[in-house]
């Protein structure tokens, strides 16, 4: 007889234990973490020659760090050399190192910085070492000044981290349109700059795009200049610039795309009609508001006699007119004192309005619509602590970056009855001339910009609801 005992024992214990483990279901196998992750930024282990080095003389400069290391792709948009060097460094790193190779002959008694602002980061998790700063000087010791400020767009109040400010050693007024600047930096998110390491002299102080040129060569861009030089100095007081675009930049229709010959056909016929559009929001008239006809171009001739505002009866109402409001001759207006909740019939001729071609709209029109209610608006009470009405504070209420109203004040205090319910950014212009509306500066009649203050808390207003607010300036 064969003996297959123990093979039998052998496979039940093996069905044995492949039952236990199906019946316990199957095990979730758990890689180790690895421990927290990795938040922090490399740091700077050795430098040779050593940070802040005086009478420096080497071209080229190793950094050594506790991981590895790497530079971002824009290093050279982040890349800040102070002073300005004719020849950019050739700089690249390698695992824990970074190696910066000097193309410029340095000058003598100078303080050189090299920051790398957010371009320098560890491989692994690309947590960023933000602003590290190199520092040596030609010289027997590291020059000491620096000038400190702040930015704001004079026309919104606002910052914007994206521009310039220079430094010139020139103070003429063409240095800045023709010459590269000695020293630039960026702003934070607060529109606020220091310069360090300068030497203690003076500099006049400008602000510009970061574009290729960094020069006021276009009347377009965005621009600020400090009235007088500017000396550095160990303990400088605080400078404020305001930036503005003299001329605001055109942009240039984009040209139509090419399409088929029965495309180009019905486009064509297409464009040839005049045609307009109006703000009625679901054939409600705002009570606050004119009536606005937008056209697709250029009016040449209307005859207002040809616009007839008329009750649900067709009677003629009274005491309305239609202006042209634009220089397009492309934006019309009815205006009228709204009562509330009322209907109206506007009957529109089709010769009403020509363009310059003689074509009219394709037909008569009439649009049906109503006057909203007087609930459906809120009543604003402001009133402003800290103004000085002798700067001729303008109140600006601002909807998605456009103000919809301006208010001359000329006291502390500001109420309107009906008011558009919403949210509102608030800013006071301080209106040198008295017109009324913003004015940029002039860089060559040394004229500074006029100046908007931007109130932090926005105006937030309900309908059928008294709106009184304390704003402290």
């Amino acid at each position: 007889m064969k003996k297959i005992f123990p093979l039998v024992i052998i496979a039940v214990c093996f069905f044995n234990v492949a039952g236990l483990v199906t019946a316990s279901g199957c095990a979730n196998i758990i890689p180790p973490t690895g421990g927290p992750r990795d938040s922090l930024p490399p740091v700077l282990m050795e430098a040779l020659p050593k940070d802040s080095t005086v009478n420096f003389k080497d071209y080229k400069i190793t950094l050594t760090f506790d991981e590895y290391v790497q530079l971002d792709n824009n290093l050279n948009d982040q890349l800040i050399i102070s002073p300005n060097p004719e020849k950019i460094p050739v700089i690249e790193g390698k695992l824990r190192n970074v190696t910066i190779k000097l193309k410029d002959s340095l000058k003598p008694n100078t303080t050189y910085s090299i920051n790398f602002g957010r371009a320098l980061k560890d491989v692994n998790e690309n947590n960023v070492l933000k602003n590290f700063t190199y520092v040596f000087s030609t010289g027997d010791k590291l020059a000491d000044g620096m000038i400190t400020g702040n930015v704001k767009i004079a026309e919104t109040g606002d910052a914007d981290s994206t521009l310039l400010v220079l430094l010139h050693t020139n103070t003429t007024d063409s240095a800045i349109k023709k010459l590269k600047s000695d020293y630039y930096t960026r702003l934070d998110s607060s529109g606020n700059f220091r310069f360090k390491y300068l030497p203690n002299e003076k500099f006049a102080v400008y602000v510009l795009p970061n574009d290729y040129s960094k020069k006021y060569d276009d009347s377009t861009k965005m621009f600020a200049f400090y009235n007088e030089p500017v000396e550095a100095s160990t303990n400088p007081a605080s400078i404020q610039l305001y930036a503005y675009q003299e001329y605001k930049q055109v942009n240039k229709p984009v040209s139509a795309s090419s399409g088929s010959d029965k495309e180009k056909k019905g486009n064509s016929d297409e464009d040839k009609r005049l045609k307009f559009g109006t703000n009625l929001e679901n054939n409600e008239q705002g009570l606050l508001d004119s009536l606005i006809f937008n056209f697709n171009r250029p009016v040449a001739k209307f005859d207002s006699s040809m616009v007839l505002l008329t009750d649900t009866s067709f009677k003629a109402i009274k005491n309305y007119s239609v202006i042209q409001t634009d220089t397009t001759a492309k934006r019309f207006a009815l205006i009228y004192k709204w009562p509330e909740n009322q209907r109206y019939k506007l009957i529109i001729q089709k010769a009403a309005f020509t363009d310059s071609a003689g074509i009219t709209i394709a037909k008569d029109d009439t649009l049906n619509f109503k006057s909203k209610r007087e609930s459906e608006y809120g009543s604003v009470r402001l009133h402003f602590n800290n103004l000085d009405l002798s700067k001729n504070p303008v109140l600006q209420l601002v909807k998605n970056k456009i103000v919809v109203q301006s208010v001359v004040l000329s006291t502390n205090e500001w109420y309107q009855k009906l008011f558009e319910p919403g949210q509102y950014d608030m800013r006071i212009l301080f209106d040198d001339n008295k017109n009324g509306v913003w004015d940029p500066g002039n860089f060559d009649t040394k004229h500074q910009p006029e100046i908007v203050q931007k109130i932090q808390r926005p105006l937030i207003t309900k309908a059928n609801w008294d709106n009184e607010i304390d704003i402290n300036l």
